[in-house]
């Protein structure tokens, strides 16, 4: 259940008006069937966007595992093909990582991660994610094949009355 209070900001014509701010958390739990794969999530983006009622502000989208990420960037299988080449190309598979001396084969993928990172903060204007023509919010999975979540974190006001 999202929590509110009363924010007052500014406005530019120096007039104070008071809304209902809203803080709303859902978690997502997203299991690939794949060690490596991407997914588009924005539509959970939204979801919890229209969940919460958010008309402005903020959805933090956040990764809760070491070996995945979050990020903006075109749904187009193309593109993702070439993600997953470009960061094999960084970060490769099979390497004699240190990581792997604990037991480990992962340590690929948490390079992989730190590349693309594991949150983005997506704008929320007059009620709808701001995001450009093509952008899409995206989970990028490195060891996957196991349940792993996302934290989706909105905070801002509600529509005006």
């Amino acid at each position: 259940m999202p929590r509110h209070g009363m924010h007052r900001r500014c406005l530019p014509t120096g007039k104070i008006r008071s809304e209902m701010t809203v803080t709303h958390t859902e978690y997502l739990t997203i299991r690939t069937e794949r060690r490596y794969e991407i997914r588009d999530i924005t539509g959970e983006v939204e979801r919890v966007r229209a969940a919460a009622g958010l008309w402005d502000g903020f959805v933090l989208v956040s990764t809760m595992h070491i070996t995945s990420s979050i990020f903006v960037n075109d749904h187009e299988s193309g593109l993702w093909h070439d993600i997953m080449t470009w960061l094999e190309g960084l970060a490769p598979t099979g390497l004699d990582y240190e990581h792997h001396l604990t037991g480990e084969d992962n340590a690929d993928a948490h390079l992989k991660r730190m590349i693309l990172g594991h949150q983005v903060i997506v704008p929320v204007t007059n009620g709808t994610l701001d995001l450009g023509p093509w952008e899409r919010v995206h989970y990028g999975e490195f060891d996957g094949q196991r349940s792993k979540r996302v934290v989706l974190k909105v905070f801002g006001v509600l529509a005006p009355a």
